[in-house]
């Protein structure tokens, strides 16, 4: 899905790297999650999730460079939420990260954000560039 630029029925924003373009596009998210009585639980795993999700694009993705910019584009409806992130970069392969729940990488200052997404959404799939994630989290958990 990452590889189309236009996700139907999505909505889309371009964002720079910046931290208050992202906490405009979660609390848009947010806000139109609980008109439709999402969770709490559920409110708090989107927002962790696109903070890492949004972080990996700037910080891995981009260098830390704010200029570039990083498309999202989501769906809310009353049976899911699916977020996708992409970033300009020239991206990764998701099995080199190495587990940070190894005892080895506890003290590593980064690597956890793919896990943590993996944690709280239901669907994680990275695509084959990899520099896209497309996260999707069903309202009724089993």
């Amino acid at each position: 899905m990452c590889s189309d630029s236009k996700h139907h029925g999505h909505q889309t924003r371009v964002l720079k790297g910046t931290r208050e373009a992202f906490d405009d596009v979660q609390d848009v998210i947010l806000e139109s999650m609980s008109a439709l009585e999402y969770d709490e639980d559920a409110l708090f795993a989107i927002r962790i999730s696109l903070e890492e999700a949004l972080a990996n694009a700037l910080l891995h993705g981009h260098s830390g460079e704010e200029a570039y910019e990083i498309e999202i584009a989501w769906l809310i409806n009353d049976t899911f939420v699916e977020c996708i992130i992409t970033d300009q970069g020239r991206g990764y392969d998701p099995g080199s990260i190495p587990d940070p729940t190894a005892d080895e990488n506890l003290t590593l200052p980064s690597g956890r954000g793919l896990a943590m997404m993996r944690a709280f959404m239901d669907e994680v799939s990275v695509n084959e560039q990899g520099n896209c994630v497309t996260m999707k989290r069903n309202k009724a958990r089993t």
